[in-house]
């Protein structure tokens, strides 16, 4: 009864207020690698039953996480050039244009695409990326197919009106170097031309900037100095609501830099990894989780990012379905993931509450 009380007064204080009428909350969902190994497109051509390739059912289960959000963005790590010829995996990787399909089945809007494997097949591979994702009406952030496409900051627009600018960057290209510089959007641990075009993205009305990051050391869960110090220079800029990240392939903690939350690396969303005999890799590698973005975007002064919620999955080898491992602790793996990506995580006042994502 107290609670309700509680309620209705905070609903009378709040009605008189005109700012606080026109305050939005959005939530926005972020997600890990997409790692398409041999056994997970193995698995889509089983699910496809001989009319090429289904990531669908990987991904049915984490689609009520996604498609519930305002909006909700993925990451695109491979290629998507396998359309006509046999897909290739580690280390030089073209994964099945299916893919794109079951992004947006699941509830995606948009992907980051800007990542160590981006330049596997060349500016053709970046082109053939960018046109599957167009197919399924899919956005995407990152690379380019041209330098007009690369000066172009992503924005996207809530049902609430709120507009939200998605931008993605690399710091590591295997040792490929983007020719010209704008096909892949490639900053090493200068964050400049990550500032210019959140100014940029600014200056078209974006409210909310997200920056994603494919930075870090793979399989390992503590964040990098580098990383560290790059966090601190975006979080103080200002023009920065929040920053995610992947390519350790591991869950890294979620913290503050520079006076805002970071997700640093949110691990796999999709992969082979721990399966795959040749490559070896601990169980980690199967984890990874969903993260919520409780964003305010208040009537006037700028918006903030609240606090971060997220949702504990793990890629289930025995079909590939993609698991919310806080809902269902049916396997002994489940519950051991669950404890893993918790640990790595962390605590803190401002993240931390996964049960309230489970599906």
């Amino acid at each position: 009864m107290r609670r309700v009380l509680l309620l209705i007064a905070a609903l009378v204080v709040a009605a008189p207020s005109a700012t606080a009428a026109e305050t939005r909350d959005i939530t926005i969902a972020v997600s890990g690698d997409m790692l398409v190994h041999e056994a997970v497109w193995r698995q889509a051509a089983a699910y496809a039953d001989g009319d090429g390739y289904d990531f669908r059912p990987m991904l049915r289960r984490v689609r009520p996480l996604i498609a519930g959000a305002d909006l909700a963005f993925c990451h695109v790590e491979t290629p998507l050039t396998a359309r006509t010829t046999a897909p290739t995996a580690f280390p030089v990787f073209s994964t099945p244009p299916a893919l794109a399909t079951a992004i947006r089945r699941a509830g995606f809007d948009a992907c980051s695409t800007a990542s160590n494997h981006s330049l596997d097949q060349g500016p053709a591979g970046v082109a053939a990326t960018l046109r599957a994702l167009d197919a399924s009406h899919v956005r995407h952030a990152g690379s380019a197919r041209s330098a007009r496409e690369a000066r172009r900051p992503l924005i996207l627009e809530t049902a609430s009106g709120v507009r939200v600018a998605l931008l993605a960057f690399t710091q590591v290209t295997n040792g490929q170097v983007p020719d010209p510089a704008w096909r892949v959007n490639d900053i090493g641990s200068d964050a400049r031309p990550i500032l210019a075009q959140a100014r940029q993205a600014r200056r078209l009305g974006a409210d909310v900037v997200v920056v994603n990051l494919h930075w870090g050391i793979e399989l390992q869960h503590e964040p990098t100095g580098e990383q560290a110090a790059l966090a601190r220079k975006l979080g103080s800029s200002g023009l920065i609501t929040a920053i995610v990240g992947q390519h350790a392939h591991v869950v890294q903690p979620i913290r503050r830099a520079g006076g805002a939350l970071v997700l640093f690396g949110e691990g796999n969303l999709l992969s082979g990894q721990a399966k795959a005999a040749e490559f070896g890799l601990p169980a980690e590698t199967q984890d990874g989780l969903i993260g919520l973005l409780r964003i305010r975007v208040p009537a006037t002064g700028p918006a903030t990012l609240r606090r971060i919620d997220y949702a504990p999955i793990y890629v289930d080898h025995a079909d590939y379905v993609v698991v919310p491992v806080g809902a269902d602790r049916s396997k002994p793996e489940y519950e051991a993931s669950l404890a893993r990506t918790t640990a790595a995580i962390g605590h803190g006042p401002h993240f931390g509450a996964w049960r309230r994502m489970t599906p």
